[in-house]
């Protein structure tokens, strides 16, 4: 895990808040079905699923590693406390959801588990999700090419393998490490976004492998990738699908040992 890159997004945190994608509806019902109230968001960011929860009139606490994204977060009307989730002090607080939107590769799995079950009532449940996209064959097929000649070293949507199955088998792995948490689930939600030219190239440069690159660098390759899809008609359509892990606290004891902390 690099932390340095879980840490970038504050630079362009104004960016991010505007450009990335927010989350389906079905996946809200499904974090609240079971009526909770008390939520904790972890690696909350600029708030942008926080708010959805506190729309829906969850009590909704963040925290967040980058003082300039939750700042943005707090402007929203979020309370939210600075720090890493893995070495937060709590004080004795308990929760009935804990959340953690396009966060929890950058939490130390196991750790990050057993202090979610520790901030949970007993029965409470955890989600964490993440939106994966797939731009439409032609466009990747145009992109390829483009990062293959500028930057191949950087991740993107045409070049990856999908990541989804692997942070699903990570995630549920270290819950099953932890202990303290009934087997986990995944669910789907599948959506679509269109994206205009400007407004992907402001989701790239929202991104970690984007945002490291030097400026000229990084000017350099969203200038050619605007114009692969200015060439195209100037916007596409992304299929994204959310994907939810979700698990809910044993009400007693843990998996081969002792109950959570209290």
């Amino acid at each position: 895990m690099d932390r340095s890159r879980a840490e970038s997004f504050g630079e362009v945190a104004e960016l991010y808040d505007r450009s990335r994608p927010s989350y389906p509806p079905e996946l809200i019902d499904a974090l609240l079905a079971d009526d909770a109230r008390r939520v904790l968001d972890v690696g909350c960011g600029t708030g942008i699923a926080a708010a959805l929860l506190a729309a829906r009139g969850a009590e909704v606490l963040g925290i967040e590693i980058d003082l300039r994204m939750a700042r943005l977060a707090r402007a929203k009307g979020l309370a939210v406390e600075v720090g890493a989730f893995e070495r937060w002090d709590r004080a004795g607080r308990r929760f009935d959801l804990v959340t953690s939107a396009q966060a929890w590769h950058w939490i130390d799995p196991r750790a990050g588990a057993a202090a979610a079950a520790a901030a949970l009532v007993p029965g409470g449940r955890l989600g964490l999700f993440w939106n994966f996209g797939d731009p439409p064959e032609h466009v990747r097929e145009l992109l390829g090419p483009i990062y293959d000649r500028l930057e191949p070293g950087v991740e993107n949507y045409s070049r990856l393998g999908d990541p989804r199955p692997e942070r699903a088998r990570a995630t549920i792995a270290g819950l099953a490490t932890a202990g303290g948490f009934t087997a986990a689930a995944v669910t789907r939600f599948p959506w679509t976004r269109r994206y205009d030219t400007a407004a992907w190239l402001d989701h790239l440069a929202t991104q970690s492998d984007h945002n490291a690159l030097v400026p000229d660098r990084r000017a350099r390759l969203l200038a050619a990738v605007g114009e692969a899809i200015d060439s195209v008609g100037g916007f596409f359509d992304l299929l994204y699908e959310t994907v939810l892990v979700s698990a809910h606290r044993r009400a007693r004891g843990r998996a081969g040992g002792t109950p959570p902390a209290a």
